[in-house]
C-alpha cells in the first residue's frame, strides 16, 4: 500500500521539479537541433547523391506543372503522383526553388509543423493558451519521434496536416467555424483523407464549418488551378485523379498496387485484408518471396464486410461517448478530438508509418490526465500500446506484418473511448446529486 501512494507523490515530486521557464527554454533548444539535424540529413544525402525519397518525385511534380505537362499519368501500371491537384501545384511554386532550394523549403515547414503541433496538443489537452507544462512538450514528441523523423526523411508532410487539423480544432473550440473548415480543406487539399472530417462537422451540427470546408475544398480544387491550367484542364486534373484514386480491388487500394495490403498499411483496410486473405504482405518487387500472415482465407466481398462492419462499430461507439453540447468542457473536446483523429487513421483505406505522428494528441491527453488528476490507471490499457508500438522498433516488419501499429491505435481508441465515457457517467451522476 505504501509503494502505491509513493509512486504518486514521487511522480507529482518530479513534475514539480522539472516544470518551469528554465525548462521549457531547454526544451526549446533540444527541439530547435533536432529539428535542424533532421533537417540536414535529406539535404546532406541531395549534396551526397544520394536517394531523395519523395522529394525527387516532389520536385518533377513541379516541373511537369510549370511546364504545362499531365500530372497524373500510368508508369508501371500506377500514378507517381497520387495526391490531390492543389498539391501539385503547391510544389510548382517549391520546385522554382531548385531540387535544393524545394528540399530546404519542405523540411523548414515540416519543423513549423511539428512545433505547431507540439504548441497546439499541449493547448487542446490543457484546455488553455497557457499551456506550458513541459511533460505535454516533450511526451507526445517523444513517443512518436519515430514517425517524425519518417516525415523528414522521406519528404512527407503529415507533421504539417496535423497542424492544421489541430488548428481547426482550436477554432472549433472558440467558435471560429469558417476558419475551422477552410483548415481542414487546406489539409485535404494536401491528402485527401482529411475530409473525412466533415462527417464529424455535421454530426456536431457545425454547419459554418461544414459549408466553409466544401466551399474551400471547391476553390482549392478548380478555382485556384485556373489562372494557371485552365478551369476545363483544372477539371480533367480532378477526374484524372479521382478515376485513379477512388478504387478499391482485389489487387489494390488507389494507385499502390505493391503497397495496399502489405506490412508498411496499417488501416483498418491493410490490415484486414493481410490477415483475412491469402495476399502477400510484403510485395516490395517482383523478384521477392511472398509472405502470407493471414489466419483465414475469406473472399473479398465477406473481408469487405467485415471491414464496413468494424469501420461502423468504431464510428457508434464514437458516438456513442460523445457528451452532449450541455456537458462538453475543454477536456471532453480535447478527448473527442483524439479519437477522431484516431479513428481516421484506422479508417482509411491507406495508413502508413510517418501518418501516426497524429498520436501526439492522443498521447498529449494521456498525460495531461495523468498530471491532473492523477489517474494511473490510464496505463492499463495506454502502456500496452506503447508496447505493441515499441515492438515494431524492434521488429520493424515483423511486428507490422501483423498490424502492430493498427491494434496499438485501436487500444488507444478504445481506452480514451471508456475515459470519456467514465466522465460523461460521473457528470450525470453529480447532475442528479444537485438536482435532489
Amino acid at each position: 500500500m505504501k509503494d502505491s501512494v509513493a509512486a504518486p507523490e514521487a511522480f507529482r515530486t518530479l513534475n514539480r521539479r522539472f516544470n518551469g521557464p528554465a525548462a521549457l527554454h531547454i526544451l526549446l533548444v533540444i527541439f530547435v537541433v533536432t529539428a535542424i539535424v533532421f533537417s540536414a540529413l535529406p539535404l546532406l544525402r541531395y549534396f551526397r547523391g544520394r536517394t531523395l525519397f519523395d522529394y525527387k518525385l516532389w520536385y518533377e511534380t513541379g516541373q511537369h506543372v510549370l511546364a504545362g505537362h499531365e500530372i497524373y499519368f500510368f508508369r508501371s501500371g500506377k500514378y507517381d503522383f497520387m495526391y490531390p491537384p492543389p498539391c501539385a501545384l503547391f510544389l510548382a511554386g517549391a520546385s522554382l526553388l531548385g531540387q535544393g532550394g524545394l528540399i530546404l523549403l519542405l523540411v523548414t515547414i515540416t519543423s513549423a509543423g511539428w512545433f505547431c503541433s507540439a504548441r497546439l496538443t499541449a493547448i487542446l489537452a490543457r484546455g488553455d493558451n497557457g499551456a506550458r507544462n513541459v511533460w505535454l512538450y516533450l511526451v507526445p514528441s517523444l513517443l512518436v519521434i519515430v514517425y517524425i523523423w519518417s516525415s523528414y526523411h522521406l519528404g512527407q508532410a503529415n507533421l504539417v496536416l496535423l497542424a492544421l487539423m489541430l488548428g481547426a480544432f482550436v477554432a472549433l473550440r472558440a467558435k471560429r467555424e469558417v476558419v475551422a473548415g477552410g483548415l481542414i480543406a487546406v489539409a485535404a487539399a494536401i491528402k485527401a483523407f482529411p475530409v473525412l472530417a466533415v462527417v464529424y462537422l455535421i454530426y456536431r451540427r457545425y454547419w459554418t464549418g461544414a459549408a466553409s470546408l466544401v466551399v474551400s475544398l471547391v476553390f482549392l480544387l478548380l478555382i485556384l488551378p485556373a489562372p494557371f491550367r485552365g478551369l476545363e484542364r483544372a477539371w480533367r486534373d480532378l477526374e484524372k485523379w479521382s478515376a485513379g484514386m477512388l478504387r478499391y480491388s482485389e489487387a489494390s487500394v488507389g494507385q499502390r498496387p505493391m503497397r495496399s495490403y502489405t506490412w508498411k498499411n496499417q488501416s483498418l483496410v491493410g490490415v484486414s485484408n493481410r490477415l483475412l486473405r491469402h495476399v502477400d504482405a510484403d510485395a516490395a518487387s517482383a523478384q521477392h518471396m511472398p509472405i502470407y500472415v493471414n489466419f483465414a482465407d475469406l473472399k473479398f466481398p465477406v473481408v469487405n464486410a467485415i471491414v464496413v462492419t468494424l469501420a461502423l462499430t468504431l464510428g457508434i461507439l464514437f458516438i456513442a461517448v460523445m457528451p452532449p453540447r450541455a456537458m462538453r468542457t475543454a477536456e471532453t473536446d480535447a478527448i473527442e478530438f483524439a479519437l477522431l483523429l484516431l479513428l481516421m487513421l484506422m479508417v482509411t483505406p491507406l495508413s502508413f508509418g510517418y501518418f501516426y505522428s497524429w498520436l501526439m494528441l492522443p498521447f498529449a491527453v494521456i498525460t495531461q490526465r495523468v498530471l491532473s488528476v492523477n489517474h494511473f490507471g490510464i496505463a492499463w490499457w495506454s502502456l500496452p500500446a506503447l508496447v505493441l508500438l515499441a515492438v515494431g522498433l524492434i521488429f520493424p516488419r515483423g511486428a507490422q506484418l501483423y498490424g502492430n501499429t493498427f491494434f496499438a491505435t485501436l487500444l488507444l481508441f478504445i481506452g480514451l473511448s471508456m475515459e470519456l465515457l467514465y466522465w460523461n457517467k460521473q457528470e450525470s451522476g453529480n447532475s442528479l446529486k444537485v438536482n435532489s
